[in-house]
């Protein structure tokens, strides 16, 4: 069931919340109502309620989601919203930080994947990182990604890439957001738009994450 919220700023970055756990699903909403700039329009206790109303409803900016839910999973949650939502960012709220779903959900596009032991100045950071195109981390999970993907590295490829479109996607591994590529290379910010877009294109993925995560799983930069 979807609880309603109230003073909504139009032009504040919206969030959804999908989590199961009230007193936390309550703590993370009103960090986020309380944040200047920032709403938790919509709050839900379960993956099928968040997607009956995506479907419905005007698409939010970023939506945090837990993985351990009741029926749908947040990661079946998340394959989901890039079908229906694909502009929408969506971040990995959750206790879990075993290599398996640290994997599953970033394949599925995740935009980040924190643990609930992050502060509130890392929730809305991470929150602000994803809307403005990086790819927030808990660091313990970012260490074990690199780990992950480095042990499963398989031969060089570079699909073809152009020596800028290999510059770009460095500098995108490194955690840059567009602006700072453009500002980094010298480049203007529809160049680096143009390039990513071939980047996914030539490695065959849809997300930033998904990009980042072949590069590094096969050794591109």
């Amino acid at each position: 069931m979807e609880e309603p919220m109230s003073k909504i700023e139009r032009a504040a970055l919206t969030v959804w919340l999908v989590e199961d756990y009230a007193p936390f699903r309550n703590t993370v909403s009103r960090l986020l109502n309380g944040t200047p700039g920032m709403a938790c329009t919509h709050i839900f206790a379960t993956a099928e309620d968040g997607l009956r109303s995506l479907k419905a409803q005007a698409k939010p900016r970023v939506i945090l989601v837990d993985v351990g839910l009741p029926g749908m999973n947040g990661i079946e949650f998340l394959s989901q919203v890039r079908e229906v939502a694909p502009e929408t960012r969506v971040i990995i709220l959750t206790a879990f930080e075993d290599e398996d779903k640290v994997f599953r959900a970033i394949c599925a596009g995740a935009a980040g994947y924190l643990l609930k032991s992050a502060d509130a100045g890392q929730i809305t950071g991470a929150i602000w990182e994803a809307d403005g195109g990086g790819a927030p981390m808990t660091p313990s999970i970012a260490r074990r990604v690199l780990e992950m993907f480095s042990r499963m590295a398989p031969g060089r490829t570079d699909y073809g890439l152009s020596e800028r479109e290999k510059s770009v996607l460095e500098k995108m591994v490194g955690g840059l957001t567009k602006k700072e590529i453009a500002s980094a290379l010298e480049l203007n910010f529809h160049t680096v738009d143009a390039s990513l877009r071939s980047i996914y294109g030539k490695l065959e993925v849809n997300t930033r994450t998904g990009a980042v995560a072949k590069a590094l799983k096969e050794k591109l930069v």
